[in-house]
């Protein structure tokens, strides 16, 4: 998916529809409400637009990034304090993370929902679909914004732990007050429940593949249950995904996160912007995980010189993705090994790095995986999915789901530190959201 196709089609919306801050305003002043099935797709298609890169922008905080001295001011002053961490006394010019446009995005998605039987001159099947998407725009929503002003649900008693708020009307005027994180958790699973009843778009064409099918249902669900470890819930959901789709691309050809490979379940986001790929260098540390033998190492970067080390898989909307069956592989092996099948997990595993390392490289690691303990399979389980899904959004998630590892940066000869198990593997939510709504800060 391309998101110029978006903005064509945003671009049509405006034509017989008023700017979502006008649906802000309701009937009484004489604003146009949606009501045609069309004019609907037209109001779900401005969701997706609006859907932020905040996976991509929460990146600059793991081990993927390396920032350095030779970056503009600009990009210095954008990026460097979420690189360090700095999110109290960070500069006024530092990008911001976009909770308005979440709560956009679950405002429309509400409305939809609402609207089912409003709804003319669209069939009973279209209209089912939109209502589906919308369920999904909202569990995806809530889950994305859990994940970046949360605790990780795995690292706290979800139960009595403060989260975001949760939204699921599309009433305005209401103030928000933030949810406990296992009932964030506990509304994304319902609403992919009711997903599921609603979908009935197996595929899309190119160009549309940015919206959600009945098989990106399952494939949400195997990461939300994986990041709840219900490990059983999730080798389930990703196995039902593979019986389904189970291609994997050479990476030699087209890259797995392009929104035309045949990996692709949902091109949704592009999470590396222009911005993002331009400033950025890749972390040599994290480089090495790449071996001579394996394919990514020249097909996700540019090495031009020991210390610049550039990411060819971002920076353009070709590099489009959400979900895609290289993540199913990987959840299907980590919830495998945690459901104690250790020869399923390799299994899984190997399906997955056959495709990506040359003959003579994979003859290698099918030995090695086949030796390994349990606890160095796991390890490379996990090391895997860092090589795999490198810059797609998912390091820094995955960082703090498990380990939530000391990592240290140093730039311009000063040290940073992350300690391990620290309270910033949490972004605090955005100061002008508490500003607008004091409430948030407790």
């Amino acid at each position: 998916m391309k998101k110029t196709l978006l903005y064509t089609l945003l671009a049509s919306l405006m034509l017989t529809l008023s700017a979502c801050d006008d649906y802000l305003d309701i009937q009484p002043v004489g604003k146009v409400i949606p009501t045609t099935a069309d004019e609907f797709r037209s109001l779900i298609t401005e969701a997706y637009v609006t859907v932020p890169d905040d996976r991509g922008l929460a990146s600059f905080r793991g081990d993927e990034i390396l920032l350095d001295a030779t970056m503009s001011s600009n990009d210095i002053e954008s990026y460097k304090d979420i690189w360090t961490w700095n999110d109290n006394g960070a500069s006024e010019n530092t990008s911001t993370f976009s909770w308005r446009q979440f709560y956009h995005v679950l405002f429309i998605a509400n409305y939809v929902i609402e609207s089912e039987g409003m709804m003319t001159d669209g069939s009973s099947a279209e209209i089912k679909q939109m209502v589906g998407e919308a369920y999904m725009l909202r569990a995806y929503m809530h889950f994305i914004l859990a994940n970046l002003h949360a605790p990780a649900y795995t690292k706290c008693d979800p139960a009595v732990t403060k989260a975001v708020p949760l939204k699921l009307d599309s009433d305005v005027e209401a103030t928000l007050s933030r949810s406990m994180l296992g009932d964030v958790y506990a509304s994304v699973i319902s609403d992919l429940e009711s997903a599921e009843k609603y979908l009935n778009v197996d595929s899309w064409d190119l160009g549309y593949n940015y919206r959600f099918t009945t098989l990106s249902v399952d494939a949400l669900r195997s990461r939300v249950l994986l990041y709840m470890g219900d490990w059983a819930g999730s080798l389930a959901a990703s196995q039902r995904v593979l019986a389904k789709k189970s291609t994997l691309t050479d990476c030699s050809a087209l890259l797995p996160n392009a929104y035309n490979s045949d990996e692709s379940i949902v091109a949704l986001e592009m999470v590396m912007t222009p911005n993002y790929a331009r400033t950025l260098k890749v972390n040599r540390d994290f480089f090495r995980l790449y071996t001579s033998a394996d394919q990514r190492r020249r097909t996700y970067y540019k090495q031009v010189t020991t210390s610049n080390i550039i990411l060819i898989k971002g920076g353009s909307n070709t590099y489009t993705c959400s979900l895609r069956t290289g993540e199913m592989y990987l959840n299907a092996a980590e919830a495998a090994w945690h459901e104690g099948d250790y020869t399923g997990a390799a299994d899984y595993l190997l399906d997955l790095q056959k495709a990506r390392f040359t003959a003579d490289g994979y003859a290698q690691k099918e030995t090695d995986v086949r030796a390994m303990t349990p606890d160095a399979l796991l390890e490379e389980i996990l090391t895997e999915r860092a090589r795999e899904l490198a810059f797609e959004g998912h390091r820094w998630f995955d960082l703090r789901r498990t380990t939530q590892p000391r990592i240290e940066k140093t730039f311009a000869g000063e040290t940073f530190v992350l300690e391990q198990g620290d309270s910033r593997y949490t972004i605090p939510i955005p100061a002008e959201a508490i500003e607008a709504n004091p409430s948030l800060a407790n």
